[in-house]
């Protein structure tokens, strides 16, 4: 169990600094597109995580970017409401059979389709919260709107390339 915390606690670590030091620090396509990797740790908990535990995971993640980013409050609610919404989405789209206490949502473990719609709908989620509370009108919907896709698409892109990376088929079997 201790083992499993500190994974966890590196993986964020590495991820925030990844993210706040090289990530965003890139231009892609004149801001259009700005992958949020961070939330990666966040989506990587296990199943039977409490969800008091998740939120408070998520808060502190979230903490720890706006730190990084000076945008107070701002990553805190996005990575929040995802932290809220992770159970949710993964109730809706459990197998039949449930999943197991320490298993983690990973490609090699739960399918291509399966990650691709979990990771999918959360971080859509977190893009349209940070994106819209960023600009927070509404005269550019639809410009803000292509931005969160094109950073959702990226965003997803990058954490199920992270996830062929990390897990191999016989460390996702734990």
């Amino acid at each position: 169990m201790a083992q499993l915390i500190l994974n966890n606690l590196i993986r964020i670590l590495f991820l925030l600094l990844l993210q706040a030091l090289v990530v965003s620090r890139m231009d892609w396509m004149h801001g259009m597109i700005l992958p949020w990797i961070y939330i990666f740790g966040i989506l990587m908990l296990p199943f039977e995580t409490p969800r008091w535990v998740v939120l408070v995971v998520a808060g502190s993640v979230g903490l720890g970017m706006d730190y990084f980013m000076q945008n107070p409050g701002l990553h805190t609610s996005a990575c929040l409401f995802v932290g809220y919404l992770q159970p949710l989405i993964q109730k809706i789209i459990s197998p039949r059979e449930g999943y197991e206490a320490t298993q983690r949502p990973t490609v090699q473990r739960m399918g291509l389709p399966w990650y691709l719609t979990y990771a999918g709908v959360l971080a859509l989620a977190h893009h349209c919260w940070l994106f819209y509370l960023e600009v927070f009108r509404f005269t550019d919907f639809f410009q803000t709107f292509l931005r969160v896709l094109l950073s959702t698409i990226a965003t997803l892109l990058l954490m199920t390339i992270g996830q062929y990376l990390i897990y191999s088929a016989k460390k996702s079997e734990r």
